[in-house]
């Protein structure tokens, strides 16, 4: 039995690192795929976050239906269609194409996301939880070491497309070696009939997708067209009839009844406000690297290294913290880490300055998302209880999701507002030393003065991250969270 659950936890910790590596691979070759392809910021930004889009929309119904048909299957599923499409994606050459088989790509993803906590918590006992999640964080760390260096040297020496054909061989692997651990039979924790969702679905999907197409319309182009209203106009709409269906929908995609748990929800909401100040961190040094500092991709993957590596060291580390003496202690640590790190970022960052400055903060708020990120997860998927682990998963991933998701749009906001739209794209594909001096030195003066007010800003979202980490209920104590199975709720 021993064993079995530790096979059961190498299948979703290896899931873990190709979703991982997926991620930070891609957005290393964002400026070579803007130049290779002849697209706009805003494409690229899309083929991006199509990917986060889905995989957001997508991993509340995973969770949910995993619940029903099997979390094993769905799981397998996931790994199979996020295959498929890294294979497929490499040979087109249009943005939309790309921004198609991301969707795709995204719903692959998010059922391995939303499944990899749930069959994690089915085999470990809660004494051994936060210990068996922190292995899967330290794997998604090892991976974001690994997925900017590797990206960028695929990049840099044979192209954007081996950032999607180098899955092909270990998703067949995993795929293999989820069937052989995991099995086909059927794992489900409810029976019956399954309402899908539509209206839940649609809106969600109208909601978010409005509010994105608003934000990064108006900082790659202006805030004064007819697209930015609409998406605005969309999310203010369909947003609240998202929240209405999903109180009142007789089997909602979300179920909020279990927010009534404080430690279920501030810990889910903490999540998703670091998880906002923590990509910003990747997804503007990555630009900084490649653009006012004119470093090839492989370069700026191997810089971004200290971000991933305080993660990879503390997130075993703060496991074990968990399980001895309960979330409050490594989570709090972690937000204020990070804090610490994005204040330093946001003070510090010049162009040119000393690389160790910036390796140090990284290093700091790696750290942070180290000791936060295992416990905090422990901690949800324990108040969960063993019968709403499915759903728990699902919106544990959708809060996380969400966050990034707004982490780039809202960055991208940020940064661009001080920089001139003819030098712009120059910046993000990292050709800026390629145009006249005087616009290359009005546009990299623009950005970074955007990254001090974005680097603060994500700073001042972090401090609202560690108030509601602290604010939970029981977090006191080892295991302490009462189950979502042991209260009193409506019946869903």
């Amino acid at each position: 039995m021993a064993a079995k659950k530790y096979a059961v936890l190498a299948v979703t910790s290896l899931g873990a690192l190709l979703s991982a590596l997926n991620f930070s691979t891609l957005i290393i070759a964002l400026p070579d795929l803007i130049r290779s392809l002849s697209i706009s910021l805003l494409s690229a930004m899309w083929i991006m976050m199509a990917y986060m889009v889905s995989q957001t929309v997508m991993v509340l119904m995973a969770g949910s239906l995993a619940d029903h048909f099997g979390r094993r299957r769905l799981y397998i599923l996931g790994m199979l269609i996020f295959t498929m499409v890294s294979l497929t994606a490499g040979f087109v050459h249009s943005a939309l194409w790309l921004i198609t088989l991301r969707v795709l790509q995204g719903m692959g993803g998010a059922m391995l996301m939303a499944n990899s906590a749930a069959i994690v918590a089915d085999w470990f006992e809660p004494h051994e939880l936060g210990r068996a999640l922190g292995i899967n964080v330290m794997v998604v760390a090892v991976g974001q070491i690994i997925g900017p260096v590797l990206g960028g040297w695929l990049t840099t020496d044979y192209g954007w497309q081996w950032t999607f054909w180098f899955n092909v061989p270990f998703g067949i692997i995993a795929v293999l070696f989820a069937v052989k651990v995991l099995g086909l039979s059927f794992q489900g924790t409810k029976t019956g009939s399954h309402a899908f969702d539509m209206v839940g679905v649609a809106s969600y999907i109208l909601a978010v997708s409005g509010l994105l197409i608003a934000l990064t319309w108006g900082a790659i182009k202006y805030w004064d067209q007819w697209e930015v209203y609409l998406g605005f106009v969309t999310f203010v709409i369909f947003m609240p009839v998202f929240l209405w269906n999903e109180s009142h929908a007789k089997d909602p995609i979300l179920h909020l009844s279990l927010f009534k748990n404080r430690t279920f929800g501030f810990g889910n909401i903490s999540a998703a406000l670091l998880a906002i100040s923590r990509m910003a961190i990747l997804f503007l040094l990555i630009f900084y690297f490649q653009g006012p500092e004119g470093d090839s991709a492989l370069k700026a993957g191997i810089l971004s290294i200290p971000l991933a590596a305080g993660m990879l060291v503390f997130a075993p580390i703060s496991g074990w913290m968990a399980d001895s003496f309960g979330a409050l202690l490594p989570t709090t640590l972690g937000t204020v880490l990070t804090v610490v790190g994005l204040v330093g970022l946001g003070l510090d960052i010049q162009v040119h300055t000393p690389y160790w400055q910036l390796a140090l903060w990284m290093i700091i708020a790696g750290i942070g998302s180290g000791l936060f990120n295992s416990p905090n997860t422990s901690n949800i998927m324990n108040a969960a209880g063993v019968h709403r682990r499915g759903e728990a998963s699902g919106i544990r991933s959708l809060t996380t999701n969400t966050g990034m998701l707004i982490s780039v749009a809202f960055s991208l906001v940020l940064v661009t507002q001080s920089i001139p739209k003819p030098a712009m794209l120059a910046i993000f594909a990292g050709t800026v030393r390629g145009i006249r001096h005087y616009q290359a030195k009005g546009s990299i003066t623009g950005f970074i003065h955007g990254l001090h007010l974005a680097f603060l800003v994500m700073a001042f979202i972090a401090v609202l991250a560690t108030i509601l980490s602290v604010l939970r209920a029981d977090s006191l104590r080892p295991h302490g969270s009462r189950s979502l199975d042991s209260i009193k709720q409506p019946r869903l």
